[in-house]
């Protein structure tokens, strides 16, 4: 494996995870919202993450290193579809006739540990990034 496609391994992880990281602070923001563009409440949003190559981690490290490296894709962004939260409260004016406000099914605590999660993916490709770039530097060196 050289050099750039590591580099580029770390990048399609940077940008995954910043995308992931977006889409729950739209989650968290919309936490509230009882009635979007469509006239339903907001449901909450995920991200799903791939293998660009499609192979699983056994086979990437069971060939040669001739073979190109991939990286991470992002598949899609799926919405959830677990029920969502009915709250009694008549006067809403989204609450129906008996009063209950049907509410996004977004849970902000399960949002935050998420945000946390990629966060620190994020770090870890940024952290990958910097040492690729530094041993392309010492490799430089060497040649002086």
């Amino acid at each position: 494996m050289d050099y750039l496609s590591s580099l580029n391994i770390s990048g399609s992880g940077l940008t995954a995870q910043k995308l992931r990281m977006d889409v729950i602070s739209q989650n968290i923001a919309n936490a509230g919202v009882t009635r979007t563009e469509s006239g339903a409440p907001y449901r909450r949003k995920m991200v799903v993450l791939s293998s660009i190559n499609g192979d699983s981690f056994r086979d990437i490290l069971n060939r040669t290193t001739a073979v190109k490296a991939g990286g991470v894709q992002v598949r899609s962004i799926v919405e959830d579809k677990s029920e969502l939260v009915p709250v009694y409260n008549p006067n809403h004016p989204d609450a129906d006739e008996e009063g209950y406000v049907m509410l996004p099914n977004v849970n902000t605590a399960q949002e935050m540990i998420d945000m946390m999660g990629a966060s620190r993916s994020y770090e870890a490709n940024v952290t990958t990034f910097n040492a690729t770039k530094s041993m392309i530097l010492k490799a430089l060196e060497i040649g002086r």
